[in-house]
């Protein structure tokens, strides 16, 4: 069945994105149609569905990380296809929920994204990185461990201040906390909507199988799909 479109929180606020007209069907069957959606600055959304719904496929295709069947997305009113594609997925930045990391150190794998020509100008901070890794209670010294090391968490909270440190105006967030215990996850939460009110012109969407934390973590839902 088709997404629902949700009104923003409020009216006053820039429209950052606009997809209209998404559908996607996979070898035969019909993950979701018609897709309509906008996001404001400031707003927190949560995609909902059933396993096997679409999900993930929706967050990489509003990224840019996947072909849209039909539709279009526009961010701040340009169509995707008007944009320079690395400079789209630095504005919209996908989470997924099994991070790939280059090997070496945590700090060498925060750093790679700034080595991007769409990042030229901007240089990593380890201080923004450690003060991002203190607020979910984590040592400074995390930045010197080796890749090859991490859990699955761990790998996860990488992914997060991977992403928050980009400085995003979208973050695409599909069950970034999925392998965390639930104070670690809390903390994550907390340093996210941190992240996201810390400046203006910013949103987050989120996925998750625990219905707990879409309601701590979102205002406005988008449900799509069908069970399988």
């Amino acid at each position: 069945m088709p997404g629902r479109l949700q009104h923003s929180m409020s009216d006053s606020q820039p429209i950052l994105l606009t997809a209209q007209g998404l559908s996607c069907a996979v070898s035969g069957r019909q993950l979701w149609r018609a897709i309509r959606l906008e996001i404001g600055a400031g707003e927190r959304w949560a995609v909902t569905g059933p396993s096997g719904s679409g999900k993930t496929v929706f967050l990489r295709t509003l990224a840019g990380l996947m072909p849209r069947q039909t539709g279009e997305i526009c961010l701040r009113g340009r169509p995707f296809d008007q944009v320079w594609a690395p400079a789209w997925r630095a504005q919209v930045v996908y989470v997924p929920q099994r991070p790939a990391l280059p090997e070496g150190s945590v700090q060498a794998a925060l750093a790679a994204p700034f080595g991007f020509r769409v990042h030229r100008g901007r240089a990593f901070s380890p201080e923004t990185a450690g003060g991002y890794l203190s607020q979910i209670g984590m040592a400074a010294d995390f930045l010197r461990q080796d890749v090859a090391t991490l859990s699955g968490g761990e790998a996860q909270v990488v992914a997060v201040l991977r992403a928050l440190l980009i400085q995003p105006s979208i973050l695409l967030l599909d069950e970034p906390t999925a392998s965390l215990d639930p104070t670690r996850a809390a903390n994550v939460e907390a340093l996210v909507h941190h992240w996201q009110t810390a400046a203006s012109g910013r949103a987050c969407v989120w996925t998750s199988h625990d219905p707990a934390q879409l309601t701590r973590v979102s205002d406005l839902r988008l449900p799509i799909g069908s069970p399988p």
